[in-house]
């Protein structure tokens, strides 16, 4: 359930009305438009290790996955290479994203995602109390425990990131 405030609303993206019917426990959290991860943190009132990125990766063509990546590191891109066994993976561009999951770069998430592509999540979130994903539009930020955010994505946990340089 979200946690609302005494201010209306506006109307739940699909993340949040896929996430409400998860049953999932989870925050809505809303900000102005971030232009980075630290300024993103910083607004939403969380470190920025509790920030996550979900990124799509192309494995082959209508073949995709989303890893989420925590804030202050990014992919490792032979560990996922590895992990996936394959030896290419690409980013699709921006049309090629919203596309696939119905979402703007930045506010992409594998909550109510067009198609319920498999999660990689990186496993320096795992222990994290909360973790702050995106809520399916820029500036609309969802908060819950990363057990709940695997669980309701059938996410693998792995160690993929490293740190940003």
């Amino acid at each position: 359930m979200s946690d609302h405030s005494d201010v209306p609303e506006p109307p739940a993206t699909p993340a949040i009305a896929a996430l409400e019917a998860a049953g999932v426990t989870f925050r809505v959290v809303r900000t102005e438009i971030a232009h980075s991860a630290e300024e993103s943190a910083a607004l939403q009132g969380v470190p920025l290790g509790s920030l996550l990125r979900s990124i799509l990766v192309r494995r082959a063509a209508d073949d995709y996955l989303f890893v989420l990546v925590p804030g202050g590191r990014r992919f490792d891109w032979p560990k996922l290479r590895e992990l996936l066994g394959t030896k290419r993976l690409t980013l699709p561009d921006a049309d090629e994203a919203k596309v696939e999951t119905g979402y703007e770069r930045g506010a992409i998430t594998p909550f109510g995602a067009r198609r319920a592509w498999p999660v990689i999540i990186d496993a320096a979130a795992a222990s994290l109390p909360v973790v702050a994903i995106g809520g399916g539009a820029r500036g609309v930020n969802v908060h819950l425990a990363p057990a709940d955010l695997i669980a309701a994505t059938d996410a693998s946990v792995v160690d993929i990131t490293i740190p940003e340089a």
